[in-house]
């Protein structure tokens, strides 16, 4: 039988009784762990969200209270009188394993049939099940303990941007569908037949526009939504920390922001960040890493031997860089003998998923060098290779050769994929750094024009704007990243302020006057009323409460979060809709 807790309040929470606290009466309350029952003493974990703590139910204490309590299974949810006493076996895994209550007083508030997943970190049961049962997964200490702590980042945030003037503004969540790189999520209006708003891909528009309006500075702890093939750690709606401010340029967004970074890393971690963040241009990264959000906690650099090797009898080599191609390497630094030739067959079969049509290697070993290019090229050029790559005993030489895109993937995704393997990243380890001056456009082949490499209102470098019209692809952007351990965790950019340069910017990213207007007609007109000068920068919220606990699965930071394929298997959402609802919006489907 059911009981309610009247005439009984909650007096300490399961997770905070300690010594001090002997021979206190105490009111807990929460779900059973376990119990076990023992003849004469039935001991039960009763757990909340601060922990657990033992209760005892002595059958010379109380028959009646001993006889409720066998009945008792696990995740039950009690609600226990007593007083406090010390344990005789002390249990040092947990905090309040010193002491526990003997029960005067026992109701059973609600019984639980049996879980269909266990109540523990360590289960080992399928995500699928997690999260069809997300309200029993959530009731696990760990994935209480991520939801506590980003609830604690977005308070330090808050409270950061407080202190430093923002104001928390909130943005519509129907707006008008705008082109910000992938499917917006269409709502249809009812009573506007017809018309449809647009989930926000990002609140861009109207944070430039609050600027406009004057506020000085803004922020906002934003949802968003993203119609778009999902990763392993991408969700379609997902939060962001969003900042806009006025009378700025770059270094100023960036001195606030790592102020910021500080004030949670040391907050949320205990780490204090080494400031100023190293800085390294788009171009630069690229050239070392590869990739343009490198992990910078090894080395394995990139090396470019395109010039010596560009008269090379390996037609491989020589023959791309004929063709406008390129050739590049890393060296595995006194780790070839970890790889077998299999092992390095598998490296080639990684790096074709990247477009690459081969790996060439050289292994430098006591005996000399093992490779098989080495006899398609002369001492000279080998001998220029290893000291141009600082190759010495114990070093494996990767090679790619191809259009500089394909050599860019294929060896940045590479020395991450090597790292990895040798187990030699150290994780307890941060390292941050900021990627600046991106390209502004970036070509693309399927819509054989130029589109906007971050968004359209981005600004170019002043020294730069005078290519828009006719070398677009040299054109640097006033934009930045924040990378940590090779996971792009924010990006901005200072924005266009001025009409005629927008104006320009449309044109070169071969937008109609008639597209422009339609599109983003509203933010042209109040272009015309007078705009300071305005940058920001956006966080991957989820990414940064991933950081801050270790997690390395997005779904684990998210209270309700959706599949890989964008389902919620605790709601069954989506699910189709009745024809009368479909008859209201003015809308039918075919479906052939």
């Amino acid at each position: 039988m059911k009981e309610n807790f009247k005439g009984l309040k909650r007096s300490h929470m399961c997770g905070n009784l300690r010594e001090s606290n002997i021979d206190e009466e105490v009111v807990l309350m929460g779900w059973v762990q376990k119990e076990r029952n023992l003849g004469s003493l039935i001991f039960i974990d009763l757990r909340d969200t601060t922990g657990i703590c033992q209760v005892v139910c002595d059958n010379t204490v109380s028959q009646e209270i001993f006889n409720k309590a066998a009945k008792i299974r696990s995740e039950y949810v009690l609600a226990v009188k007593g007083r406090v006493r010390r344990r005789q076996s002390v249990n040092k895994d947990i905090p309040t394993g010193q002491v526990e209550v003997l029960v005067e007083e026992l109701r059973i508030l609600n019984k639980s049939e049996t879980p269909p997943i266990y109540i523990k970190d360590d289960d080992n049961v399928s995500e699928n099940m997690r999260l069809k049962y997300r309200y029993l997964d959530l009731r696990k200490p760990s994935m209480q303990d991520k939801l506590k702590i980003r609830h604690r980042a977005a308070r330090v945030v808050r409270d950061f941007l407080d202190e430093n003037n923002f104001v928390e503004i909130e943005t519509p969540m129907l707006t008008k569908p705008t082109p910000e790189g992938a499917r917006d999520y269409l709502v249809p209006s009812r009573v506007n037949p017809g018309n449809f708003y647009a989930l926000p891909q990002s609140p861009q528009l109207m944070k430039q526009l609050l600027m406009v309006a004057g506020m000085d500075r803004y922020y906002q702890i934003a949802k968003c939504f993203r119609d778009e093939d999902l990763r392993a750690n991408r969700q379609p709606e997902f939060t962001q920390i969003d900042i806009e401010m006025s009378f700025v340029d770059v270094d100023d967004i960036i001195d606030m922001n790592e102020q910021l970074l500080y004030r949670l890393f040391r907050e949320l971690k205990g780490i204090e960040i080494e400031l100023p963040i190293k800085r390294i241009t788009y171009r630069e990264s690229m050239e070392r890493f590869g990739v343009d959000k490198p992990d910078i906690r090894f080395g394995f650099e990139l090396v470019d031997i395109s010039d010596l090797v560009k008269g090379s009898e390996f037609k491989v080599f020589s023959g791309t860089i004929k063709n406008k191609g390129c050739v590049k390497g890393i060296n595995v630094k006194g780790y070839g003998d970890e790889f077998s030739r299999k092992d390095i067959s598998n490296l080639e079969d990684y790096v074709r998923d990247f477009g690459a049509k081969g790996l060439a290697w050289i292994k430098v070993t006591e005996n000399g060098i093992t490779s098989p290019i080495a006899k398609f090229l002369s001492e000279e050029e080998l001998g220029d290779i290893l000291d141009m790559m600082d190759g010495e005993i114990g070093d494996l030489l990767l090679f790619v050769a191809d259009k500089e895109k394909i050599v860019f993937d294929s060896l940045g995704n590479l020395r991450n994929e090597v790292a990895k393997k040798l187990n030699i990243i150290d994780k307890d380890e941060l390292k941050l750094v900021w990627i600046t001056e991106f390209p502004l456009f970036e070509y693309d082949d399927v819509e054989n024009r130029y589109v906007a490499k971050h968004h359209p209102f981005t600004h170019p470098m002043e020294e730069d704007i005078h290519l828009l019209e006719t070398e677009p692809e040299k054109v640097r952007a006033k934009a930045y990243d924040i990378v940590i351990n090779g996971d792009e965790l924010g990006g901005g950019s200072i924005r266009i302020s001025d009409p005629d340069l927008q104006k320009r910017m449309f044109a070169a990213l071969g937008l109609s006057e008639g597209e422009v207007q339609g599109k983003f007609g509203f933010l042209l007109e109040a272009f015309k009323y007078g705009t300071p000068p305005h940058g920001g920068i956006a966080y991957g919220f989820d990414r940064l409460v991933m950081l801050l606990t270790n997690s390395t699965n997005i779904r684990d930071v998210i209270a309700f979060p959706k599949t890989q394929s964008a389902t919620c298997l605790l709601t069954d959402a989506p699910t189709e809709i009745e024809e009368e609802q479909l008859k209201e919006i003015h809308l039918k489907f075919d479906l052939r």
